[in-house]
């Protein structure tokens, strides 16, 4: 879409009188003077999400065992709303475990080597929790990941090669696993091709949306991939560690869990203990153990503002809140040596935005003393995440005034290169 920028306070302050979102930003906990643009690492606490936390606190305190009369079907209740994110079955999508224990559960269920067909195909720029769940299994079945994996290589360390990846749909391999959206340079894959293009030679595949629910639109329900799993404290904003997500398309539901458990049993059968087990034929069969409720309301509270808002008008809000400040970056500090380092294009740009800069490390650590949160990621990028539920404008016009400031003087020079713990 084509934006009409400019680069004055005025026009800042008058794109947030216009944005309907506005108002939303009043629903999280905003730290005065502080510019949060980290929502893509750690959502901010919504008071939606502080009083369904304190209303499972009081259910507990007042109900004991017998909350479980109501929550016994909680995560397939969240499923259930987290569902519409992505348009997907309501019986599709669980609300359970880790990122990396679901994606351990996904491999071990539908990763069915043969002695033609044993290979699992990535990419080299994914986050690696994922590489690290697939190198697991593929030596829990006896292989070799140097050999059993294979590995599509960026031709350029920032983007995956959709052909490339297309190209390397061997009659070898057996599953794909790919990031919807590219943590580090933003970058959105085009899931419904790539999707396609596995199935017409018989591999399964499936999706780390980490970086794409609650920041991008899909469709589920055309694309029909195999699996997928995500973390919900990004974009979601359900708090830090909040369990996970997991979607297993409805004509996977007759295969054995990779990992079973007692909670993933079928309902009428659970308590009676049996030694066998008896997995319910949903994706809430695919639940390991008992879920963790204090964990998982707070994405109750989340889910509920953003269902009531819709995907359409955050993706909306986002293509142009993230177009605006890139347009800042371009007018205003690329004379100081930084470049934008993720797509332009709104069909392949996902929620950040990607400020490259020799010195990134550095920078992102004076942008800290000035109280502005990005985040950085190797080897130069500073990621800068102006969140659509409560994000404005002129905290966009500010950061980059305060990085003008900071590179003019070049007062990130007194900043160690040196990482720290958490980058």
């Amino acid at each position: 879409m084509n934006y009409q920028f400019t680069s004055n306070l005025q026009q800042a302050q008058q794109l947030d009188q216009e944005d309907p979102l506005a108002k939303i930003r009043d629903h999280f906990y905003i730290q005065p003077g502080q510019i949060y643009m980290d929502g893509n690492s750690l959502g901010l606490a919504s008071k939606e999400a502080e009083t369904a936390l304190l209303k499972m606190m009081n259910i507990w305190k007042t109900q004991g065992i017998n909350m479980w009369d109501e929550y016994f079907h909680y995560g397939l209740e969240l499923g259930a709303q987290c569902a519409t994110l992505i348009n997907a079955r309501a019986n599709e999508v669980l609300i359970t475990g880790s990122t990396t224990s679901n994606v351990h559960q996904c491999i071990s269920t539908l990763y069915q080597p043969t002695a033609e067909r044993y290979k699992i195909l990535v990419d080299d720029l994914n986050f690696p929790t994922d590489r690290y769940a697939i190198d697991s299994e593929i030596r829990l079945r006896g292989y070799n990941p140097e050999e059993a994996v294979k590995v599509i290589p960026s031709p350029d360390g920032k983007y995956i090669d959709e052909d490339a990846v297309i190209a390397g749909m061997s009659d070898d391999v057996a599953l794909i696993l790919l990031p919807t959206v590219l943590y580090r340079s933003a970058q959105v894959l085009d899931m419904e091709r790539l999707t396609k293009a596995a199935h017409e030679r018989g591999i399964i595949i499936g999706w780390d949306l980490c970086h794409a629910i609650g920041a991008i639109t899909m469709d589920f329900q055309k694309i029909q991939p195999d699996f997928a799993i995500w973390c919900t404290y990004k974009y979601l904003a359900a708090g830090p560690g909040s369990i996970a997500g997991m979607y297993l398309n409805q004509k996977h539901f007759d295969k054995q869990p990779g990992l079973a458990g007692w909670w993933g049993n079928r309902d009428d059968t659970q308590f009676q203990l049996k030694q066998n087990f008896e997995h319910q034929k949903d994706v809430s069969g695919w639940q390991i153990g008992t879920p963790s409720m204090l964990s998982m309301a707070p994405l109750e509270g989340t889910l509920k503002l953003i269902n009531s808002i819709g995907m359409e008008a955050i993706r909306t809000k986002s293509l142009k809140i993230t177009a605006y400040l890139m347009y800042l970056i371009d007018e205003k500090l690329t004379q100081y040596g930084c470049k934008v380092g993720n797509p332009r294009e709104d069909s392949k740009r996902g929620g950040h935005v990607c400020l490259e800069h020799p010195q990134g490390y550095q920078i992102s650590l004076a942008l800290k003393d000035r109280n502005v949160i990005p985040d950085f990621r190797e080897p130069d990028v500073i990621r800068l995440a102006p969140i659509a539920l409560y994000t404005s404008y002129e905290e966009v016009y500010q950061m980059v005034d305060i990085l003008e400031d900071i590179l003019k003087t070049k007062s990130y020079e007194k900043y160690s290169a040196k990482r720290g713990l958490v980058v």
